[in-house]
């Protein structure tokens, strides 16, 4: 099978968690090659249109795996191949893109969502659909020794580091609430998560005291798979699917939007050093399983074309 994978290159890069599920593919022995959109809002996606036809010409693929709605959206813009989309999170999330969601969402072949709360939203229009988050490559995130993945960063080893989830500078991730909290204890780093490669990001996660998430909206976030895969104490606000992930686990803290929440979470999970996860949740999120699964959908829609 020929898979193309149509999906945003705007950073400079595919998005890591779409190159690795199509890494897992690949492993499974689907024939997989890209098509980067290099364009903002729907206006770029939209130009991007003969340049896909023109991939869809040299390439021949059997189905088109556009990820997020925008993508959805021109790959769609062609009937000849079928598409499956995979909903992320603000294509759902935030009504403007929502709205521009509808098309693939009726279109497509089949619809994606990473996270139950995404698809409650748009059930309506997606009668035939799944929920399937994006996967963790457990060779890439595992435990490591916390002393050691300090001593490589060169942090140091008596203070308490707090694992920012992302860029301070992005809107939806709320980072204000985080700086708040941590500028009332002593002691205590906030490390922002951004610019990082993979190995860097796996050993920060593993030489953190805690990893936090405090976003106003999220889909299915790969910190909180991330920081399963290692093991780690987490805190999260109640966003996509986290407390799917982690509620009731030892180790791991869902809070409101208060400083005080957070502040109350940190001081809870000071003495936690590893967090165990049950068997079945790892198998949930190992794009292997989720790989598997995928194949099975792209081979009932090739079936019935």
């Amino acid at each position: 099978m020929k898979l193309l994978i149509v999906c945003s290159s705007n950073s400079g890069q595919i998005a890591t968690f779409v190159q690795e599920q199509g890494e897992a593919l690949e492993d499974a022995g689907i024939n997989v090659e890209y098509f980067g959109i290099e364009g903002k809002g729907w206006k770029g996606y939209l130009k991007s249109r003969k340049m896909l036809l023109q991939k869809i010409k040299e390439y021949q693929p059997d189905l088109l795996h556009a990820h997020f709605g925008l993508s959805g959206l021109l790959a769609n813009l062609q009937r000849k191949i079928p598409v499956v989309t995979t909903y992320h999170g603000c294509d759902i999330n935030t009504l403007n893109l929502r709205l521009l969601s509808v098309f693939p969402l009726l279109f497509s072949k089949f619809n994606i969502f990473v996270s139950l709360n995404q698809s409650e939203k748009v059930k309506y229009i997606a009668k035939k659909h799944a929920i399937l988050p994006c996967g963790i490559d457990f060779k890439m995130f595992y435990p490591m020794d916390k002393q050691l993945a300090r001593q490589e960063l060169a942090w140091s080893t008596n203070k308490k580091y707090v694992l920012f989830s992302s860029s301070f500078s992005r809107f939806e991730k709320n980072a204000q609430l985080a700086i708040e909290a941590i500028q009332k204890l002593d002691n205590y780093e906030l490390i922002e998560l951004d610019g990082f490669n993979r190995d860097e990001v796996r050993l920060m996660m593993n030489a953190c005291d805690v990893g936090l998430l405090t976003s106003l909206r999220e889909g299915s976030p790969m910190f909180i798979k991330e920081l399963m895969a290692c093991k780690r104490p987490m805190i999260s606000t109640n966003v996509g699917d986290v407390a799917e992930q982690i509620e009731g686990i030892d180790g791991c803290v869902i809070i409101d939007y208060s400083p005080e929440s957070v502040i109350k979470a940190l001081k809870q999970l000071e003495k936690f050093e590893q967090v165990d996860f049950p068997k079945e949740k790892y198998l949930l999120i190992d794009n292997k399983n989720i790989a598997s699964q995928l194949i099975d959908i792209y081979k009932n829609i090739k079936t019935k074309n």
